[in-house]
């Protein structure tokens, strides 16, 4: 059995659409498919009617100002995308691909015109363009959920922290937090505020993690830490870890680390008296007004809500006119400088910190503000900074 397909068959009933065309446009050759498409009989259409006449007004307009004159200038054009007129008023989208033939002088002789139907290529177009438009819109709504979470976040991690540093009669004081994530609640906090007449209050921690578990826990460290300011240092500590290791003991424990201290400045000497205790927290940096820097480390000093008992011992230090005394969480000396394993480091610290030895605390925080920022995304960790002085004395050229 043999199987026949005439090119003239093979003209007719080809997949696409055919059509030939005097040099002005008058169809001269039209094959059946093309004919099926716009529901209308070879009479009808071949010496009757223009090319152009098959199309809608924009593709008419289209056709005379860019597709004729480059397909003059051309010979030739690919892939143009137009729409059929069909009957009541039906537009169909086509791809239509033309060329002139030439007699043997180089004569043009007619136009010769394929039609490829594009109506599933528009409908995979619209399609994916209502899903891109889809998915354009849920990143949108995702950037606005997610800034008003960073909103809700900020209000929430402001309210973990003093509104305003007080005025310290005899102390200068700095402080600031940077945020390694808007998107993360921090676990780092401090505050300074006041016993009585004469003493104030300090405190700085870290809470193991971060999100709303870690916020939990410093809103408890810090009520916590108010509430026992009338003790000493070691006793405040005490009862924060007892809370702490009672709270959360079992399956998720919480823990934090922090150094709680008092001030009594003398206005007499310009001193300050400075009692603290640390509970597994790095330890403060006291930098004297002439340039020597010392880490002041506890002599114990476990993690605070590990166990049952644990022991902070005191340290005293007296703060002479122009000194300071630092206090800040791991986020700084922890932060990546470069590489995977290259911190900054408390060598690094301190370094800096003589720079600033004589000058004032809200110098030293602002200096480590941008220390902080241009770490940028290698900083994993939120950091918090408290700083304390004691003015210098005026004449003493510091």
């Amino acid at each position: 059995m043999s199987v026949e397909d005439s090119a003239e068959e093979a003209y007719e009933t080809a997949a696409c659409g055919h059509l030939s065309t005097s040099l002005d446009g008058t169809i001269v050759k039209a094959n059946a498919t093309l004919l099926g498409w716009l529901g209308q009989t070879r009479e009808a259409v071949v010496g009757q009617l223009r090319f152009t006449d098959l199309l809608t007004i924009g593709g008419k307009l289209y056709h005379e100002t860019h597709l004729a004159p480059l397909l003059q200038l051309q010979g030739e054009v690919s892939g143009v995308a137009l729409e059929l007129k069909l009957r009541d008023g039906v537009r169909m989208p086509v791809l239509v691909s033309s060329a002139i033939k030439y007699d043997d002088a180089g004569r043009p002789l007619l136009i010769r015109t394929t039609v490829f139907d594009a109506q599933i290529r528009r409908a995979y177009e619209e399609e994916l363009l209502r899903e891109r438009q889809a998915a354009d819109q849920a990143r949108r709504q995702a950037e606005q959920d997610r800034a008003r979470l960073q909103d809700a976040l900020a209000v929430l991690q402001e309210s973990l922290l003093p509104a305003t540093m007080p005025e310290v009669p005899g102390v200068r004081t700095a402080a600031y937090y940077h945020t390694a994530s808007p998107d993360q609640l921090g676990g780092d906090f401090y505050d300074i505020f006041a016993i009585d007449d004469e003493r104030w209050a300090f405190f700085l921690g870290d809470v193991c993690g971060k999100g709303p578990a870690a916020a939990a826990v410093t809103s408890v460290a810090r009520y916590t830490l108010r509430a026992a300011a009338m003790h000493d240092p070691a006793t405040a500590l005490n009862t924060l870890n007892a809370v702490l290791h009672e709270r959360y003991v079992g399956g998720d424990p919480r823990y934090c680390t922090a150094v709680f201290g008092t001030l009594r400045a003398d206005p007499a000497t310009g001193q300050i008296a400075v009692r603290f205790a640390s509970g597994g927290h790095p330890p403060p940096l006291l930098i004297r007004a002439d340039g020597r820097s010392d880490y002041l480390h506890s002599l114990d000093g476990t993690l605070i809500g590990i166990l049952p008992d644990s022991r902070f011992p005191h340290t005293d230090i007296t703060l002479e006119p122009g000194d300071q005394l630092l206090l800040y969480t791991d986020g700084l000396t922890e932060a990546r400088v470069d590489g995977k394993h290259d911190f900054y480091g408390s060598e690094a610290l301190q370094t800096l910190a003589i720079h600033y030895a004589g000058t004032s605390p809200a110098a030293l925080v602002e200096a480590l503000s941008d220390i902080l920022a241009g770490f940028g995304s290698r900083l994993t960790d939120d950091t918090a900074l408290l700083a304390l002085g004691a003015p210098s004395r005026p004449g003493n050229g510091l």
